[in-house]
């Protein structure tokens, strides 16, 4: 997994989490241990407003 320096909105726990938890048998984190601490306290959820429900319904 790589995890580049970004914005912080997607440095989120969430992401990291997944990455984790979708590995198979093995994984390696690629990136600078302050942005992986970054993530590790990143809490934050935004709501994501991609108008899914909206076309769903037309």
């Amino acid at each position: 997994m790589v995890v580049p320096p970004s914005s912080p909105m997607l440095l989120t726990r969430n992401l990291l989490y997944t990455g984790i938890t979708r590995a198979k048998k093995l994984l390696i984190i690629i990136g600078s241990e302050k942005v992986i601490d970054y993530m590790i306290q990143n809490v934050d959820s935004k709501k994501r407003n991609t108008g899914l429900e909206f076309k769903m319904r037309q």
